[in-house]
């Protein structure tokens, strides 16, 4: 485990994936600083979300190709660029468009940087990963409260002094830019491997997908509602319900970094299929609370901690299926899956119009009861799993 380059993988991780929790705090200023409608403003989340999510396979496919480790600097560049000059804009149109070189700048970071990730990470993969993958986890957490305090202290032309970590970033990863070489040797290799449990290795990441989804669907779902339900449904303070949702992410940026090496440990398979039995008895007992007293911050701890835990293991665990394919399978996880979960939120809105918001929240929290269920369909022989039940499976 090269600890060092992880660590500098992990920063440049930070400093772009901070515009991504930015953004959706950052659109109500903007949506009366341009007189948007909720419509538009929905739309600028949905663009973010296709270009920096769902394309992402598309530019592992590029890295697969050939390693093509200035993709690192270059999405850290775009990345803090797009989102820097956001509040800058002028009009609706020239938003749009921030947002798009914003969102390609994160997608073109992803796929190439956990696949350079893969090649450090030493044997004990998740715990590896895990340093590189907590980056964009903090990145994600701190990306609210930067962006309220740097409007609330210097209006919208605050998010500029998001320009100012991108490019020491993009500085400190091009000097040591040649440290990040590697050499590939399955790249160009049929991805699908035999021996996988008696199951093909693309049958396997179609499941692993739609598992990561549905943790992607809860999360999301989690951070979008718990503000409406606290703040419109029982009236309570934004305030609280912001360090609510704090709460939570910061607690699944420490649960990424705890949960890898006990799945090192426990076995991959094992530790996702443990994290989905407990989630849902985790959130119903948030809902039981109410959201009200300070008994549900452990709670919401806790469970922000169990569902984002195996981040990095799902990452490494399709990796792991396609080692031919680093790039596309990291793209997969990381964009198409979560990307997919994001748009899965735009369900919960027809939800929470149609029986209410509470409504919404339940079915969220009975979602990980189908996560389980595909967790059983994936054989333990197919991923890593622990001393004295078969090693490490090599395929």
């Amino acid at each position: 485990m090269n600890v060092k380059i992880l660590i500098l993988l992990s920063l440049g991780h930070l400093v772009t994936d901070i515009s991504q929790g930015a953004l959706p705090a950052l659109l109500p200023f903007l949506k009366e600083a341009l007189g948007l409608s909720y419509t538009a403003a929905g739309l600028v989340l949905l663009v973010s979300n296709l270009t920096s999510s769902i394309i992402q396979p598309l530019f592992g496919l590029i890295s697969d190709r050939q390693p093509k480790p200035l993709l690192i600097p270059l999405g850290i560049l775009m990345a803090a660029v797009g989102i820097s000059l956001s509040g800058l804009s002028p009009n609706y149109p020239t938003l749009l468009l921030l947002v798009i070189f914003c969102g390609l700048g994160v997608a073109a970071f992803h796929p190439e940087g956990f696949k350079t990730a893969h090649f450090f990470i030493g044997q004990r993969k998740a715990s590896g990963m895990s340093l590189f993958a907590v980056g964009g986890n903090l990145g994600f957490a701190l990306g609210p409260f930067t962006l309220v305090f740097l409007v609330t202290h210097f209006d919208l032309k605050g998010t500029l002094f998001y320009l100012l970590p991108g490019l020491l970033m993009v500085a400190t990863v091009v000097w040591f830019l040649s440290t990040f070489r590697y050499d590939h040797p399955l790249a160009g290799k049929k991805a699908a491997l035999p021996d996988r449990g008696g199951r093909s290795s693309y049958s396997l990441l179609t499941l692993l997908i739609l598992i990561v989804t549905m943790r992607s669907w809860i999360q999301m779902g989690l951070v979008s509602y718990i503000p409406f339900y606290y703040i419109n449904y029982l009236k309570g303070d934004p305030l609280l319900a912001g360090k609510m949702v704090t709460t939570f992410l910061v607690s699944g940026t420490i649960g990424t970094l705890i949960g890898a090496p006990l799945a090192d440990r426990w076995g991959h398979k094992r530790f996702l299929t443990l994290t989905m039995a407990v989630a849902t008895p985790l959130l119903l007992l948030f809902l039981f609370l109410n959201m009200e007293g300070w008994g549900v911050f452990p709670v919401l701890a806790l469970t922000g901690f169990v569902l984002i835990a195996t981040f990095s293991v799902t990452v490494v665990m399709a990796q792991d299926l396609l080692p031919g394919r680093l790039g596309v399978a990291s793209g997969l996880m990381v964009g198409f899956a979560i990307g997919t979960g994001g748009l899965g939120v735009t369900l919960l809105g027809t939800v929470a119009d149609t029986w209410g918001v509470p409504a919404a929240l339940h079915l969220l929290a009975y979602m990980p009861i189908v996560g389980l269920i595909l967790c059983f369909f994936l054989p333990a022989a197919a991923f890593h799993r622990p001393a004295g039940q078969g090693g490490t499976s090599k395929g």
